[in-house]
Order: C-alpha cells, then structure tokens, then sequence
C-alpha cells in the first residue's frame, strides 16, 4: 500500500465510519477498484485509521468523557455487552457469511428500512430529544439493535440509529450515542486486531500509515460534525435512497 491508497482508504473510512452507510461495503469497492489485496499489511491498516476515527470521537465529545457523565457511560457500557458476547460467540459464523454478495443486500435492506421507519417517524414527539435523556431501555434496545451490525453490509452506525428512533429516541439523540457507542465498541475490536495483526506492522510503511492515520482522523472530526448540522433540517430518507443504489451497484459489479 503507497500512500496515495493510504489517503483514499482513511477518507473513505473517516467519512463512512459514522454514518449509516457501512465503511464496510466502501472500503471493498475502493480496494477492489485500486487493486488493493485484503493482506495482513492492509489488515492492520484498517487499525490504525479505525483507532483514529475513534479519537476524533473523543476529542469532539470530551465534555462527556468525565466521571460527572457515569450515568450515561453505565447506559453506554450496557448497550456494548449485547454486541460483544454475540459478537465473540458468533465470530465464525460471520466470517463464513462475509461476501460481497451479502454486503449489497444488506446495503439495499437498511436502505428500505430507513426510508419506511423515517416515514412514521415524528421527532418532535419524542420522549428523549437529548442523549443525556435516553432511558436504560432505550439504551438496551440500542444494544440489541447493535448486534444486526454483525452481519456485513448492515451498518453498525445504521442498526444503533435505527433501534434508537423505533424506541423513542430523537434522530440527533440516537445518533449521538451511536457516535459515543462506537468508542467501547471499535476499542474493542481495534484492540483485538492490533492482538492479531501487530506482527505486521515490521516492514509495513509506516510513512503511508501515518498519513492515513491522520487523513482518517480530519475527515471523520469534519464528518461528524457536519452530520449533526445536517440532521438538524433533514431526514435519514436521502441515506436510505443512498444505500439502496449503492447496493444495486455492488450486485451489478460482482
């Protein structure tokens, strides 16, 4: 991997990490179209620009990583467990069903959900309008919401956005403890890999890795904050009719 490949691949892991449209989908299409191999190198790769796609979560959330916020980090450690023993018990099986041929129908699934669950949604009539609002069921059905992110293509992003919404939850409430979320979550599983994968770094370029690192970081911090303001006068509709041609895209190119 150069570092022009290492530039592609952290924008496009920053600017889909936290929206509802799965990094996982946009990162075969670019390494397919720039010939990229799914190595070991690559693997640990993915790593690195996920742990900085994390930090840029905490730096624009830092006012609610402080002891004063232990409810809500209770509320958010809840939401994580469903995810992390399905996770660990089922992590065979999701290997096995990892095809691209899965990731396009699941993109074409979320897609339809999003545009049927935004059709009934109200957010004005919403118990929980903030995230420090959000109730320990909610935060449950979050959680278990989480787990149909297992299967590739569906969105971890998208399946906590859409449990948070269908249970009462505003779409920027929902969205930002996805965002929250996301910090146990990818921690997690960038700690796992980097378990798997630290071998590989020996004789990777570290030159390209570190640009990517902070390529990922600048546009996951930009992203992230341009979604708020851009869920403050849209819908999740535009998203949902995104999914869907990126998915019929994916079924006419495999």
């Amino acid at each position: 991997m150069d570092i022009l490949q290492a530039i592609i691949i952290g924008i496009i892991e920053g600017f889909t990490e936290f929206l509802p449209i799965s990094s996982t989908g946009h990162m075969i299409v670019a390494s397919e179209f720039l010939g990229i191999e799914q190595s070991a190198v690559v693997k640990a790769y993915e790593v690195i620009i996920q742990f900085s796609a994390i930090l840029a979560v905490m730096l624009l959330y830092k006012e609610k990583i402080n002891l004063r916020e232990i409810e809500l980090w209770k509320k958010i450690i809840s939401a994580f467990l469903p995810l992390a023993v399905v996770g660990f018990l089922m992590k065979d099986w999701i290997k096995e069903i990892f095809t691209v041929e899965t990731v396009a129908y699941m993109f074409i699934i979320g897609g339809i959900v999003f545009i049927i669950v935004e059709q009934f949604h109200k957010d004005e009539k919403k118990e929980s309008q903030e995230v420090d609002n959000i109730t320990w069921s909610q935060a449950l059905w979050i959680g278990f919401g989480q787990i149909f992110s297992l299967v590739p293509g569906t969105s971890r992003a998208g399946s906590t956005i859409i449990a948070g919404m269908l249970s009462g939850v505003s779409r920027k409430a929902s969205t930002e403890f996805s965002f929250l979320l996301a910090i146990p979550v990818m921690m997690a599983v960038s700690g796992y890999d980097l378990l798997k994968h630290y071998k590989d770094f020996m004789g990777a370029d570290l030159t390209a890795f570190a640009v990517g690192f902070v390529v990922a970081f600048i546009v996951a911090y930009i992203t992230i904050k341009l979604f708020i303001v851009f869920l403050q006068r849209f819908t999740f509709v535009a998203f949902g009719i995104y999914r869907i041609i990126f998915g019929i895209i994916l079924l006419m190119i495999i």
